[in-house]
């Protein structure tokens, strides 16, 4: 159920455009407006949930949805030749500004070290 006020559901409803670089009956992905690599894209599931969590407690098959839809972009696009990052944001310490589950997709150079 898409939620007046999140920004993600806004684009899956089309009030809010985008950049659509995948899609399906479940997922929609679009480019980055702040890219940290030379290819960023955000997954998004179609139904709304908050965060990772809220997606595992709500319908964890929705998980599979987004990572099938990553993995068949990502062999698309080549990026599975030279490698990859994903990442998913939980709350506002662990750096979600958008209150709505997505999953980055990083690549198209490299990307180094994760963490310290």
């Amino acid at each position: 159920m898409a939620h007046a006020d999140c920004l993600f559901c806004k684009i899956v409803d089309g009030k809010i455009p985008s950049t659509k670089v995948f899609e399906n009956e479940s997922v929609i992905a679009f480019k980055d407006l702040h890219p940290l690599a030379l290819k960023h894209y955000l997954f998004i599931h179609r139904e709304h949930t908050r965060d990772i969590v809220d997606m595992m407690d709500t319908d964890p098959a929705q998980i599979q949805d987004i990572f099938k839809a990553i993995s068949q972009f990502s062999k698309t696009e080549g990026l599975t030749n030279s490698g990859l990052r994903v990442v998913t944001n939980l709350g506002a310490h662990g750096g979600q500004s958008v209150f709505h589950t997505h999953f980055h997709l990083l690549g198209g150079e490299s990307l180094g070290r994760f963490g310290k």
